[in-house]
């Protein structure tokens, strides 16, 4: 071990490293719980829709808007009134056109008294009531001034409600979107705040339906329902006042059908609203099994498992079906049935109103308002319980994303983070740490390390020994349970997340790449770094040499997948960009797995320039990868079992000669025996 590195344990200073665990390592990337079937995602925890208190939190999100919904209501009060008056006007004019009929029927000259008394002495006492009540002149006609005032009056008020509910309209659209596009916002910076073990038990696919799918659901029923709502229920309002001001009978008749419509509403909605709630969450499993299922096709179709992934798919899809099937079923039966309680109360008041006009206690004016304020009264009902099933399916999906908001964050950054810088010269050390990913299965209990600024720490084991968990834990990828981390003397508990990590480069074995150029791949590490640079980076990695190979060199575009280029040229590609980052501590996870065994080599040359000047610490399963660094440790199972240089490690004949002959054994020469002598247990 060199003076620059060491391992710090609090024991006796020959005790091994005080590191204890009783489990082996999860796998780093994998969810947390499995079901379904190859390539299924967990399935979502079962919840009932709570829907009054996640509509009055998803209309809380309108608040910022409440001065435009106070003109929203304001435009629709005066749209409504103007649009509830015009049946009254139209009544007037059918008056008019009724008493100038009648009228005209009866004699020129006699008054109206006199008509009406030859009436009742010919028999026609009910017909005498109606020409007593109404303004009849007999002998005169139908007065087309007065009807054409009367017309044009009821014209004028239908195109200023048009106009003012329009208005409302618009205003409403614009204040929803509005809340929709800050809710989009607050997803996407809680995302941001999440730690990454909420991402180990969450699909891609699943996450990706909450944000999207969901989002745009919630957009749809609030865009679709305030509007329509606002509007029928100002309309119920204003048509039942001047159902009253009409005929206080036929308003009594008339409102004896909104019991009923509540009743009907209610057991419908209530039987819906799980259904809409199992319709998102089927949807969220299979956009889950499809992307999984897409995303690793080649994989499917290397096993030979097209049946079975094909069965899942089956399997959920059904499922969506049912679900959404029987949820759009169910709340589909809400309009037909409100329209026919609407047919039953019209043919009710048809037959009232028409007894009463032919007794000439209400007029004919009067009774075709009404039959229009019937229709008036029955249509926003209907509308309502129509909106209710696109109201239910929102509020559902509204759930799903509030989920995703109340999700546990990681832990905030403390107040003295102001203060605390990201790394500069490279000195890491554990103090006593302890992790976990469950309390059940404690990893790492106790363990210290110090690595010197410019060393090379290499951790080496086989899979599942915790190896990833170091250096997520430099990266506060996680949280510890105990002891704490020190960059430069700092704790990085002190240290803004996005100000540490910006100090580290990170090359993983999963190669990511987006959709882009290579120039932008690379420039992702720095974007402000210049042509000269990136070409300096490319060139250092060995990118440059298979880069003029391709058609359009430097920009060519690698697709979302990656597949117009080896596995290979990716990582040379992300080591490029670690090395244009430039960073202070350098993390390096398997980072030439992917690479040839002649490419290996080259890229060695670049990674020892790489490293050079800074702290990197290097998981390798390639011991040849890392024969030169300054400290090795050995995990096992969660411990540390050994650490020491490659030559002092080979020469203790312990856990890392175990691993080192099994690579080598074939390949060493006489000469490495004999300089590294490997004993054969």
């Amino acid at each position: 071990m060199s003076e620059d590195t060491r391992i710090d344990t609090a024991a006796a200073p020959d005790a091994e490293p005080a590191v204890v665990a009783k489990a082996p390592e999860r796998p780093r990337y994998a969810p947390a719980t499995r079901s379904g079937g190859p390539f299924g995602g967990p399935a979502p925890a079962e919840k009932s829709l709570n829907f009054w208190p996640s509509l009055k939190r998803l209309l809380g999100h309108l608040a910022p808007e409440r001065v435009v919904l106070v003109a929203v209501v304001a435009l629709a009060v005066v749209g409504i009134v103007m649009n509830v008056y015009g049946p009254r006007i139209l009544g007037y004019a059918t008056d008019v056109i009724f008493t100038g009929l009648v009228g005209r029927s009866l004699p020129a000259g006699a008054s109206k008294a006199e008509v009406v008394a030859q009436l009742r002495a010919s028999g026609q006492g009910t017909y005498a009531d109606l020409v007593e009540r109404l303004a009849v002149v007999p002998g005169q006609g139908i007065d087309f001034d007065l009807l054409g005032r009367w017309l044009l009056l009821a014209l004028g008020l239908y195109l200023a409600s048009s106009l003012f509910l329009w208005l409302q309209g618009y205003l409403l659209n614009g204040a929803v979107q509005r809340s929709i596009f800050t809710l989009r916002n607050e997803v996407e910076t809680k995302i941001n705040k999440l730690p990454l073990s909420y991402f180990d038990k969450q699909t891609r696919g699943e996450l990706l339906s909450r944000v999207t799918n969901d989002i745009d659901n919630v957009a749809q029923a609030l865009q679709q329902t305030l509007s329509q709502l606002l509007t029928s229920l100002l309309t119920v309002i204003g048509v039942v006042v001047m159902m009253f001001v009409v005929s206080p009978l036929l308003a009594l008749i008339a409102l004896v059908t909104i019991p009923i419509s509540v009743l009907i509403t209610g057991v419908i909605g209530k039987r819906s609203q799980k259904l809409f709630t199992a319709q998102w969450k089927a949807t969220g499993e299979l956009n889950g099994h499809i992307e999984e299922a897409f995303t690793g096709h080649a994989l499917v179709k290397v096993f030979g498992r097209q049946k079975e992934v094909a069965a899942v798919f089956a399997e959920r899809n059904e499922g969506l079906f049912g679900s959404s099937f029987g949820a759009q079923f169910i709340s589909g039966l809400i309009m037909p049935a409100m329209m026919f309680i609407g047919n039953l109360n019209y043919v009710a008041i048809a037959v009232v109103g028409g007894l009463r006009v032919a007794s000439g206690t209400t007029s004919l004016g009067d009774v075709q308002a009404f039959i229009q304020y019937t229709r008036m009264f029955t249509q926003p009902l209907t509308q309502v319980a129509s909106m209710a099933n696109l109201l239910q399916s929102g509020i559902a999906s509204a759930e799903r994303v509030f989920e995703v908001l109340d999700a546990e964050e990681q832990s905030p950054e403390p107040a003295s983070s102001a203060g605390a810088g990201a790394p500069t010269r490279g000195r890491v050390e554990f103090q006593h740490i302890a992790f976990s990913y469950t309390k059940a299965q404690p990893l790492i209990t106790d363990l210290s390390l110090v690595a010197e600024p410019g060393s090379t720490v290499a951790i080496v084991g086989p899979t599942g020994a915790g190896k990833t968990t170091l250096v997520n834990l430099i990266l506060r990828f996680y949280e510890l349970d105990g002891g704490k981390i020190t960059v430069d003397g700092v704790d990085v508990a002190t240290i803004p997340r996005a100000e540490l990590r910006s100090k580290v480069g990170m090359v993983l074995q999963d190669t990511w790449l987006f959709h882009g150029t290579i120039r932008a791949n690379i420039a992702y590490g720095r974007p402000d770094a210049t042509e000269a640079e990136i070409l300096a980076a490319a060139e250092a990695t060995y990118v440059d040499r298979f880069v003029h190979a391709l058609p359009e060199g430097y920009d060519t575009v690698i697709d979302e997948e990656g597949s117009n280029i080896s596995a290979g040229e990716k990582q040379l590609i992300t080591i490029a960009r670690a090395f244009l980052a430039n960073p202070a501590l350098l993390i390096l996870d398997e980072a030439t797995s992917s690479v040839d065994t002649r490419t290996e080599v080259l890229v060695q040359h670049a990674m020892a320039a790489l490293r050079s000047d800074r702290t990197s610490f290097v998981i390798a399963h390639r011991l040849s990868t890392i024969r030169d660094a300054d400290l090795i440790l050995v995990m096992q199972a969660g411990q540390i079992v050994e650490q020491g240089s490659h030559t002092a490690l080979l020469a203790a004949g312990g856990a890392y000669a175990d691993l080192y002959r099994s690579q080598f054994a074939g390949a060493v020469t006489d000469d490495e025996q004999q300089a590294e002598p490997v004993p054969a247990g």
